[in-house]
């Protein structure tokens, strides 16, 4: 059976929430889930898993540093995540906060990765951003986004 890791870092709280709302949308496609902290979580568990989506709040326009260390030491697995389902999310204080490039900047980790990443034509279209403790859309946006990313995994797996 095809699994999904959710990993996820959260300082207040609601980087955490959408994580928790994202494992919702995949699990209700029948897909398993591992949500995961990142700081208890090990660059080789990646292999374990048809699908990632990593969640990160935004500093500075870009992913916190735990994430971003997380995926400097997957370098050690180059290539071995070829043809897996990625996705991205994010958090961030403010509406133009830096939601966007954060998520494109975990997206580009996984692309170099050779992951497949799932485009959403309507709604948040890189993934879901949230700004402060997730309202109605944020959630909604989650949901949605971990839907279609265990649609697209159990499609290929």
């Amino acid at each position: 059976m095809a699994k999904v890791l959710i990993l996820y870092y959260s300082r207040t709280g609601n980087t955490a929430k959408m994580a928790k709302y994202v494992q919702e949308g995949v699990n209700t496609e029948g897909v398993e889930t591992v949500l995961k902290e990142v700081r208890n979580a090990n660059p080789k568990e990646l292999l374990n898993y048809e699908g990632i989506i990593i969640g990160s709040p935004t500093y500075y326009g870009s992913m916190a540093g735990e994430i971003k260390k997380f995926l400097d030491e997957s370098v050690k697995f180059h290539g071995e995540l070829e043809g897996k389902v990625g996705g991205a999310f994010s958090s961030s204080a403010n509406i133009g906060g830096g939601n966007e490039t954060t998520i494109l900047s975990i997206l580009e980790a996984l692309l170099i990765h050779g992951m497949i990443i799932q485009g959403d034509s309507k709604g948040d279209h890189f993934g879901p951003v949230g700004i402060g403790n997730p309202d109605t859309r944020a959630t909604d946006e989650c949901i949605k986004f971990g839907k279609k990313v265990a649609k697209l995994v159990k499609a290929l797996f």
